[in-house]
């Protein structure tokens, strides 16, 4: 399929933008791409949205128009372990709480390079501890609960997931893989190649987040960096996986879905035709993201009833 239209006429004014004349650094980056992120549009009405600390983590809880205790979706923000925060995904938070009834817990995880790998996973698995524990209150049961993420925040979702099961941590009923994470820009994938630059996200956009979480190139053998070099991935949670079409990760998602699959684990996948890169949380004005968030939502539904 081509372009989306929204997405060609997106991309259309990003290329109008001036480049820089050198490369940032994660500092200047982290501030750029907030003062650019696109303005939220519609956000769904939910009962209540409120902060939380796990330990010393923030964390953005969502709370929706149903009796309680209800089953909690801990989301993962993306970024490239580098950028991005909690606030980009307000709209899709807001969205899947309010059609899953569910709770949505929303993690600030810290950043590479000033917390470069193992630093993100061990936050996002505190907080899945901490939410396990009774953390986020008696409106929510720390029984059910799911994990998801985009780009960034997809691959953390699958290195939580096996970090429960090899430390015996509390149960995860799913996981939701948005755009994921799974393989290193050198991997021979085609879609970096066809995708390398003019749809957003680029490669060397990737080469410049892996030099700022893994300094050590060694530890990219590591399942607990990149899933998709773990022998063994089986007793992991069920998992959605949503690629786009126009996207340098797409292949390496659509891999790991079927590297799942071959493991025993169940996998219910989604290639988004015309999309790019962000098209669920962050460019959420586009026709596709709603239908995105209506299918994390129907998702969540069937997991958790």
């Amino acid at each position: 399929m081509t372009l989306d239209p929204a997405v060609r006429e997106l991309l259309a004014l990003a290329a109008t933008e001036p480049a820089p004349e050198r490369p940032p650094t994660a500092v200047e980056l982290r501030a750029a791409f907030a003062a650019s992120r696109p303005k939220p549009g519609a956000a769904a009405e939910v009962s209540s949205v409120t902060e939380h600390r796990a330990g010393d983590l923030r964390v953005r809880l969502y709370l929706p128009e149903a009796p309680g205790p209800v089953p909690v979706f801990l989301w993962i923000h993306g970024g490239g372990w580098t950028i991005g925060s909690i606030d980009e995904n307000e709209v899709a938070s807001r969205a899947v709480c309010a059609q899953a009834s569910v709770a949505v817990a929303a993690v600030e995880y810290r950043l590479a390079p000033e917390d470069p790998y193992p630093a993100a996973p061990e936050d996002c698995y505190a907080v899945l501890e901490w939410m396990s524990g009774g953390g986020a209150g008696a409106a929510v049961d720390p029984g059910r609960i799911a994990v998801g993420g985009e780009s960034a925040g997809g691959n953390l979702s699958t290195v939580v997931s096996l970090m429960a099961r090899d430390r015996g941590g509390p149960p995860i009923a799913a996981q939701v893989l948005i755009c994921p994470v799974f393989g290193h820009p050198d991997d021979g994938f085609a879609s970096y190649t066809d995708f390398a630059t003019g749809y957003g996200m680029t490669a060397d956009a990737m080469r410049f987040f892996f030099a700022q979480y893994v300094p050590d190139p060694a530890r990219l053998t590591d399942p607990y960096l990149l899933p998709s070099r773990s022998n063994d991935l089986s007793g992991l949670p069920p998992a959605l996986v949503l690629t786009a079409e126009y996207d340098v990760l797409r292949d390496e998602g659509e891999a790991f879905a079927q590297q799942l699959k071959d493991a025993g684990v169940a996998v219910t996948r989604t290639r988004y035709a015309g999309q790019i890169h962000g098209f669920y949380g962050l460019y959420t004005d586009l026709p596709a993201s709603p239908k995105s968030h209506t299918e994390v939502a129907a998702y969540l539904r069937r997991i958790f009833t």
